[in-house]
């Protein structure tokens, strides 16, 4: 389902393609000889010194034997298509491969939602649907980008949970194990987190332009609650998020320098700094810049030890300084949840985000019937 209609003339969509060594457009060629305008003599040129040459000084030079003409060099790629861009969005590109990921994308969306329910011919049309707007839905993508980067927007903390929620989805133990799934399937890992960063980036210039005029009151996200609390009985997980301090292959002077590290950094969380600002800046963690967010863990995905800690921890709560095998540790429980039904005091930021997504799509058809700018 597209999330969003712009409108064509802010688009600029250009379809061409790029070739190789193909420069005519912008090096004309001379003209071959039998097309020069045969009117005007062609100049000659004459060494310092020499007088004009003559007919009768021509004739007594002897004859000059021609080398024959090199054989052409012929670029093998000369012509070919390398990568075609089917369209231009301003200062960026969509090629014909992002175009087909999408389609693909599209239609294995199409097969998820028709799943143990459509006939081959309805799924087909609901493949077909969401196929022919795969392309807009690239420039639209890219202009919200687009918008979102001139807007300073940050999303890297978002990233991070977006990744962490596939990883919970799939059962995944570790960030590093999710990293080996994905380029396991023939995924490079880097585009993958581009294409999240994207998509969440695209949700937050969204909920700028659009959303800020979207208010979820309490009450609707009491009655929601009323009504679905199936919907939040939970197993027992834990928010984390970390301080990591590597030791790996450290002389035994520097993990004593690195231990007092960490004991320092621990110390200023508890005399009153942030926490996220302390990963940031001091943590070794692949999660360092994103506040050191690692996610939800229910009983039985980490360590034996850790689990023993920190699930007898409540919200806020820190450790002290663990000595692991990779270096010091220091976590910090953000959320606890406990087993059976959620309270609504803990689900209800869960709540309003999906009511808020419920209404931002008609938001956003009504702003583009408008014909609204962004």
């Amino acid at each position: 389902m597209r999330k969003l209609l712009l409108f064509l003339a802010f688009c600029g969509a250009t379809p061409f393609a790029v070739r190789a060594q193909d420069n005519s457009a912008n090096n004309p060629q001379p003209k071959p000889a039998d097309t020069q305008d045969k009117s005007t003599p062609t100049p000659t040129l004459e060494k310092p010194g020499m007088a004009p040459a003559t007919p009768e000084t021509e004739a007594a030079k002897p004859p000059v034997k021609k080398a024959p003409p090199a054989a052409a060099k012929v670029d093998p790629n000369s012509g070919r298509v390398v990568e075609e861009i089917i369209a231009r969005v301003n200062n960026e590109i969509i090629t014909r491969s992002e175009y087909e990921k999408a389609k693909a994308a599209a239609a294995d969306e199409a097969k998820q939602d028709c799943q143990g329910h459509c006939t081959p011919e309805q799924l087909q049309i609901a493949i077909e649907d969401r196929q022919k707007n795969a392309l807009r839905d690239l420039i639209d993508q890219s202009l919200l980008v687009q918008r979102g980067k001139d807007m300073g927007i940050s999303v890297e903390p978002d990233v991070i949970k977006k990744l962490d929620q596939i990883r919970i989805q799939n059962n995944i133990p570790s960030m590093e194990d999710l990293e080996k799934a994905v380029s396991a399937q023939g995924v490079n890992w880097e585009d993958f987190k581009n294409n999240i960063r994207n998509g969440v980036l695209t949700q937050r210039v969204i909920g700028s332009e659009v959303g800020s005029h979207i208010t979820i009151g309490h009450d609707e996200v009491e009655k929601y609650y009323n009504e679905h609390k199936a919907e939040f009985v939970r197993p027992e997980q834990v928010g984390l998020r970390s301080i990591e301090v590597n030791t790996e292959k450290k002389s035994p002077e520097e993990i004593v320098e690195l231990k007092k590290k960490a004991e320092t950094t621990l110390k200023r969380i508890k005399d009153g700094d942030d926490f996220s600002e302390m990963a940031k800046r001091f943590s070794d963690g692949s999660t360092a810049k994103q506040g050191g967010y690692l996610g939800v863990y229910k009983r039985g995905e980490l360590s034996k030890e850790l689990e023993d800690v920190v699930f007898k921890m409540r919200k806020n709560d820190i450790t002290d300084v663990m000595d692991t095998k990779q270096g010091f540790l220091i976590l910090q429980v953000l959320e606890h949840y406990d087993e059976g039904e959620q309270s609504l005091a803990k689900v209800e930021p869960e709540i309003t985000d999906k009511l808020y997504s419920a209404r931002m799509e008609p938001a956003m058809r009504k702003r583009c019937a408008n014909r609204a700018t962004w």
